[in-house]
């Protein structure tokens, strides 16, 4: 572990093989009851409403800082922008397949392949754009502790309202504080609880999700 993870104490660290069970038990059940028959479904929606591939990959930070490729269901008109601009309320490059996915947040579903090759966790921080990793690690002087374990598919900042587009830094300070409470404040129950609420908010909708 780097200095600048060392710096804070990160107690999921020491239960990486439960955590890891968890992951792989809950993303293989996902994959072969929902996303056996959703993703053909998803896949159809999408080829009707736009052109372009049904999945969407993108570079994003995940532990250590080791880029990798993070999946998910194509939610945009093809743009030159998807890299480097976050989505935002009223964004015209989103399909309209898209906006119902996002709001869902279906459209993150293929990212139980990422928890199945180990580059992701069900739950964690966040992974950002490498773009973003680099602007806010300079702006935040604890931004890379959240990088300390695998990046979540959900994660506490997300229940607690700390998600979609960050405008300001004030709004990253909150993400990254209620990550790094999470890391210093892990259980098994923990992750639980948090899957419990990010699937609760998925089907009740939120209003930072767009």
């Amino acid at each position: 572990m780097s200095p600048a993870f060392a710096t804070h104490q990160v107690r999921v660290t020491s239960n990486t093989t439960v955590k890891r069970v968890f992951d792989v038990v809950f993303a293989s059940l996902v994959t072969l009851l929902l996303l056996s028959w959703l993703i053909p479904l998803i896949a159809a929606l999408i080829k009707l409403d736009s052109k372009g591939p049904v999945f969407f990959k993108q570079l994003r930070t995940g532990k250590d800082g080791v880029p990798f490729y993070c999946f998910k269901f194509r939610s945009m008109h093809m743009n030159a922008d998807a890299d480097h601009k976050q989505a935002s309320r009223n964004d015209s490059r989103i399909t309209k397949i898209g906006a119902f996915m996002r709001k869902t947040s279906i459209d993150e579903l293929p990212q139980f392949i990422n928890v199945l090759k180990g580059e992701m966790s069900v739950v964690g921080p966040r992974p950002h754009m490498l773009q973003h990793t680099e602007v806010y690690s300079s702006a935040i002087n604890n931004f890379m502790v959240r990088h300390a374990v695998a990046p979540g598919i959900t994660g506490l900042a997300q229940i607690t309202g700390h998600r979609g587009e960050t405008k300001e830094t004030d709004a990253m300070i909150k993400r990254v504080n209620a990550d790094i409470h999470y890391l210093q404040n892990w259980s098994f129950a923990l992750d639980v609880k948090i899957v419990w609420l990010t699937v609760y908010q998925a089907v009740k909708g939120s209003e930072n999700a767009f």
